[in-house]
């Protein structure tokens, strides 16, 4: 492992505005494959995919510029491949909403019931017949682990509306996969 390698994703950035942009290529290698999984996890289409994750380091490179060194460049890379996703939904009009009151009865509770493996297995399974209003919040936390506070950073929503729409998400998907 090289020097360039141990360095943050925040100094490698640092150093691409400043000295040496071929370092960029770090920050593609370690997202890459993580960005891949989100977007095609979402679009269940692979060109789609790498077109929206291309895409989204073209644009972070155009903007590092405009990238605050004091926030986290994985939920910045997100973000922007999160905004190409939904350009892509919204050109081939495919995104389904539900209402903010549309719910299913549970009495039960996925975490007591399953650990947090056997859950993203799930979610893996079941994820393509959700509404991406929910499935989004649910792949972002438990097959990319990505913390609450980050998922509002990256959907630019409240971290309460984050806990909603996961909450709701678990009970969507557990409907979608009872009947499986």
């Amino acid at each position: 492992m090289n020097e360039s390698e141990k360095l943050s994703d925040e100094e490698i950035v640092e150093k691409v505005r400043t000295s040496d942009q071929s370092l960029y290529a770090l920050l593609i290698e370690r997202y890459q494959k993580k960005l891949m999984r989100y977007a095609f996890g979402l679009t269940k289409d692979e060109q789609k995919a790498i077109d929206i994750v291309q895409e989204s380091f073209i644009k972070a490179f155009i903007n590092l510029q405009s990238f605050d060194l004091e926030k986290k460049f994985s939920s910045w890379i997100y973000r922007i491949a999160h905004n190409q996703m939904l350009n892509v939904l919204k050109r081939e009009k495919k995104e389904i909403l539900l209402e903010d009151d549309w719910d299913f009865r549970s009495e039960e509770n996925l975490e007591d019931n399953f650990g947090k493996k056997e859950i993203a297995e799930m979610v893996r399974k079941c994820l393509g017949e959700m509404p991406i209003l929910y499935s989004e919040p649910l792949s972002l936390y438990y097959i990319d682990e990505k913390s609450y506070e980050e998922i509002s950073d990256i959907l630019r929503i409240p971290m309460g509306t984050v806990a909603t729409r996961i909450s709701r998400a678990k009970k969507i998907i557990k409907k979608i996969c009872q009947k499986k």
